[in-house]
């Protein structure tokens, strides 16, 4: 079958991993994409974080991770943290931009799992976009303001954006979803390192220099997905159009955790994960993790699934959450 869009522009994919739960996350990240995409001709890249601020803790990719991705065609790619590290890992995906060619580029948070190929989407490097499975997590007006206007407007007046162009006038004034906000588990742009030189400009700007209207907000872990949609802006970027509803649907599937994947997401992800688990060289890898281990390996995932109806799944998170930890079953 055709692709619904040619792949236009050679473009790069990368992730960030890490010792630990993000590099067997990498493992199954680096082999779906793989599987879904064979003929893909740009780079596959795995950036790894290291250096001073990380406080001694052990960044590197262990060895038997490393070569499998090795073997399935990752390119790992060491940076250093200048600005973010143990403090805010969230910063990872900010500072590994700038170590990135200067070349079209789509980020992926790590726990992401490909039941399509790419080629199914239509990516605009000159329209940036990101991610909008997202729920209202920030800001959170205080109760005599300031509001949401007020809060985001400030923002985009720090950086000399425009403010109005953004706004989904579908939406209520004073409604978190009528301001542009993203989740940050997917983004791309034309160019990765002048994309994160900008990123990390506004982060650090906001961390460093917070405004007063922000005064009552919380900047961790919300700080990546604050600056996020000011730097979308500032390319001319905006949310996603029906060209790219594959990301977070049939074409990507951003778990966030695996007990979350066997609740609520759908078929397509939890097979493509125990499939490629299988081969006896992965499985050996994989089972030194231990929800991976227990969940896909021992297959004690498919309890969490038989807990929920995916055509009727409790409106909150936490309903879920709470569900899978009563049966002894949440592990991250």
């Amino acid at each position: 079958m055709s692709p619904k869009f040619p792949l236009r522009q050679l473009f790069n994919v990368v992730c960030v991993a890490q010792a630990g739960r993000l590099e067997y996350e990498s493992l199954l990240f680096v082999r779906s994409f793989r599987q879904m995409n064979p003929d893909f001709s740009g780079r596959l890249i795995v950036a790894e974080p290291g250096g001073p601020r990380w406080n001694g803790a052990t960044t590197r990719i262990s060895d038997p991770v490393r070569a499998l991705l090795i073997q399935d065609g990752a390119e790992i790619l060491p940076f250093e943290n200048q600005v973010f590290g143990h403090d805010y890992p969230y910063g990872n995906k900010i500072e590994a931009l700038t170590a990135l060619p200067p070349e079209p580029f789509i980020f992926f948070d790590t726990d992401t799992v490909f039941t399509g190929p790419l080629s199914d989407v239509d990516l605009n490097f000159d329209h940036p976009s990101a991610s909008m499975r997202r729920e209202g997590t920030w800001p959170e007006p205080p109760l005599y303001g300031p509001g949401y206007t007020e809060i985001w407007k400030c923002l985009y007046d720090r950086f000399g954006l425009e403010f109005e162009s953004t706004l989904d006038r579908s939406k209520p004034d004073e409604y978190w979803e009528r301001y542009m906000y993203f989740n940050a588990g997917w983004f791309f742009g034309a160019n990765a390192q002048e994309f994160g030189s900008r990123f990390l400009e506004f982060a650090r700007s906001i961390r460093d220099e917070t405004p007063d209207e922000l005064a009552c907000q919380s900047l961790d872990p919300w700080l990546d997905q604050i600056a996020l949609p000011l730097v979308i802006a500032s390319y001319g970027g905006g949310r996603p159009g029906p060209d790219l509803d594959g990301l977070d649907g049939t074409v990507s599937c951003h778990y966030r955790a695996l007990p979350l994947l066997y609740a609520k997401e759908p078929d397509a992800a939890v097979q493509m994960i125990e499939n490629i688990a299988q081969p006896n060289k992965v499985k050996k890898v994989l089972k030194q993790y231990e929800p991976i281990k227990k969940l896909v390996i021992q297959g004690k995932g498919a309890r969490i699934r038989a807990l929920f109806d995916r055509d009727d799944m409790p409106k909150r998170e936490k309903v879920i959450r709470n569900t899978i930890k009563r049966e002894g079953l949440w592990m991250r």
